[in-house]
C-alpha cells in the first residue's frame, strides 16, 4: 500500500486520524496548502507527481510550469479530446470515473457509499422536487486526470449557487465514513438546455485544496465550452437530469448497479436524449 493510501486510510480509520482530519478539512487548512502549491517551492513535486500517475504529457501543451498549481491546471492541446456534437448525445463533462444513480421519488440517491437526499446536496427542497425519477451521474476525479470540465449542452444559464463547507477526500473510504457531497464545498448552475431539460451541473472540491474555478459565463453556452477547472485536491462533478429527459447507456448503468466505476473522457457519449 502507497504512503499516501496509508495516510488517507490513518485519517479515516483511527480516532487520532479523525482528530487530525477536523483540522484538515478546515477551508482555513485548505487556503494554507493552495498558497504552497502556487508558490515556486511546490515545482519540484511536478516530475514526482507525473512518475506516480503516469501523466502523458504529449497530451498537453508544451510549457514551463512555474509552481505545481500551474502544471496542475495545465490545458490540453487542441482536438484531444473529441466533442459529440450529436443533438441526441449526452456527454461527460470531464475526464474521470463516472457512476450514475436512479433518483427515486422521494429525491434519494441510492449511492455505493453513502445515501444521501438530492434536497441536502442543492440545499433547495423546492429544486431537489423536480429530479424526482431522474438520474444522478457522479464523474469522481482522479489526481491523474484533466481537471477542467465543459457544459454537457447548448443551453441558458438560469442561477448560479455557491455553498460553502469542508473538504472531505473523495475517495471511497471517506464516503463511507461521511456523507461527503453533502458536506464538501461546492458549486452548481442550473441550465435550460436544448436537449436535456433543464439540468444541474455541480462541481464539488476536495481534501486540501480542491479549489473551483468557474467561468463566470452568462446568458447562453454552448456545448464542450469550458466551464472550470480544478486546482489540486482530486475533485467530482454531479451532473442532475430530471425524468425522461435522458438514459444513460446500458453498459455504464449496469456496472454501475453493481458498483463498479466507468472511465471516461470529456465529450464522450454516455447517454442518450429521451427515456
Amino acid at each position: 500500500m502507497a504512503y499516501e493510501s496509508k495516510l488517507i486510510c490513518f485519517l479515516y480509520n483511527y480516532a487520532a486520524g479523525r482528530f487530525c482530519l477536523k483540522i484538515l478539512t478546515t477551508p482555513w487548512i485548505s487556503r494554507q496548502a493552495g498558497k504552497v502549491l502556487d508558490s515556486r517551492l511546490s515545482r519540484p513535486y511536478i516530475p514526482f507527481f507525473v512518475k506516480k500517475y503516469k501523466v502523458n504529457l504529449t497530451e498537453f501543451e508544451q510549457k514551463e510550469y512555474r509552481t505545481f498549481n500551474d502544471f496542475f491546471k495545465r490545458s490540453l492541446l487542441p482536438e484531444i479530446r473529441k466533442i459529440d456534437w450529436a443533438a441526441e448525445s449526452l456527454i461527460s463533462p470531464c475526464d474521470g470515473l463516472l457512476s450514475v444513480y436512479k433518483i427515486d421519488e422521494q429525491s434519494w440517491i441510492p449511492a455505493k457509499y453513502s445515501k444521501y437526499r438530492i434536497e441536502d446536496l442543492l440545499e433547495n427542497r423546492e429544486l431537489a422536487g423536480c429530479y424526482n425519477g431522474g438520474w444522478c451521474l457522479v464523474f469522481r476525479l482522479r489526481p491523474s486526470d484533466y481537471h477542467h470540465y465543459c457544459y454537457i449542452d447548448n443551453g441558458i444559464i438560469q442561477s448560479r449557487k455557491k455553498i460553502t463547507g469542508i473538504l472531505h477526500c473523495v475517495r471511497p473510504i471517506a464516503m463511507e465514513k461521511y456523507p461527503v457531497y453533502v458536506q464538501n464545498t461546492r458549486e452548481y448552475t442550473l441550465i435550460d438546455t436544448e436537449n436535456f431539460g433543464r439540468v444541474v451541473q455541480m462541481e464539488i472540491g476536495a481534501l486540501l485544496v480542491g479549489k473551483i474555478q468557474n467561468n463566470r459565463h452568462q446568458g447562453y453556452v454552448r456545448r464542450g465550452t469550458e466551464k472550470g477547472y480544478f486546482e489540486f485536491g482530486g475533485s467530482t462533478v454531479i451532473i442532475l437530469i430530471q425524468k425522461e429527459q435522458a438514459t444513460p447507456e446500458l453498459a455504464v448503468w449496469m456496472l454501475s448497479k453493481l458498483g463498479q466505476e466507468v472511465e471516461v473522457k470529456m465529450g464522450q457519449k454516455i447517454g442518450c436524449k429521451g427515456n
